[in-house]
């Protein structure tokens, strides 16, 4: 059943989600009605208003989730945009190995969807370090706002077709196959990652230490400009200098002021 939404309620609508979340969805009108008139038709209200009042009412969060997951998209794979780990591997990582004297790097993935990022990153610093992997902490926070796609992520099961850009060997030695086309990661590489709800617009000053890396990809095209600007202050602010951000190959920072240096697409420092 398709519903509309009149312009009283987009508005309600959009405003309440760039407030709380800096999600922008002023061109998404259309992306509003077609993927959530069928979730209010079946949980029974007979119009967008009526769903709203409820949205803005409920404290448990679960109805915003609903349409947080709805209207972004959480699709991933493993080794995905495959050149920022191969930077890792070239230069990030050889430079923080050498830099960090108490043995802790710091990884954040921040918007980690079902996990794949934060997994890949956790396989390419078993293989960077090898047997001096034991003297390091190198435990990934991975965070997202979304507790369904943190549940997958937690799960560590994956449709084949998430791994094919994974090679035969890395497959065999860091998942098993658990059914037909279906892949659960081993335990031990799932103990090198943590994952946690995180809304990007609340403050960072939770997090103890600086970030040696971190991945925020594909989730700033949900942000217009302002917020934008907002949240790559907070990412360079909780990077240790000379710390690596990376974004998507679709996004950019260009016309969004803030003091990164770019190094290589998608690929930003905060100066020493």
């Amino acid at each position: 059943m398709y519903m509309n939404i009149d312009d009283h309620d987009f508005l309600r609508l959009k405003t309440y989600m760039q407030k709380k979340f800096g999600i922008n969805l002023d061109k998404k009108r259309t992306l509003i009605e077609g993927r959530l008139s069928n979730v209010i038709a079946h949980a029974g209200y007979t119009s967008f208003r009526e769903y709203i009042d409820d949205v803005l009412a409920d404290k448990s969060g679960e109805k915003v989730n609903e349409i947080i997951t709805k209207l972004t998209t959480n699709y991933t794979y493993f080794m995905r945009e495959e050149a920022h780990y191969q930077f890792m591997v070239d230069t990030a990582l050889p430079e923080w190995s050498k830099r960090i004297s108490d043995y802790d790097l710091r990884i954040w993935s921040a918007g980690c969807s079902s996990g794949e990022e934060a997994y890949t990153t956790a396989m390419v610093l078993a293989e960077f370090f090898g047997a001096s992997k034991e003297k390091w902490d190198t435990t990934i926070l991975a965070t997202d706002i979304s507790p369904r796609v943190l549940h997958e992520a937690r799960m560590g099961t994956y449709q084949e077709n998430h791994l094919e850009r994974l090679s035969p060997q890395w497959r065999k030695k860091y998942l098993e196959l658990i059914g037909p086309n279906r892949w659960k990661i081993k335990p031990e590489l799932a103990k090198e990652v943590v994952f946690g709800q995180f809304n990007l617009m609340d403050s960072f000053q939770q997090f103890r230490r600086k970030f040696h890396i971190i991945f925020c990809r594909n989730v700033m095209i949900y942000f217009n400009n302002q917020t934008k600007e907002e949240l790559a202050k907070k990412f360079y602010d909780a990077l240790e200098p000379g710390g690596y951000f990376f974004i998507g190959f679709s996004e950019t920072l260009s016309g969004v002021n803030n003091n990164f240096v770019q190094v290589a697409p998608a690929i930003y420092r905060k100066g020493t």
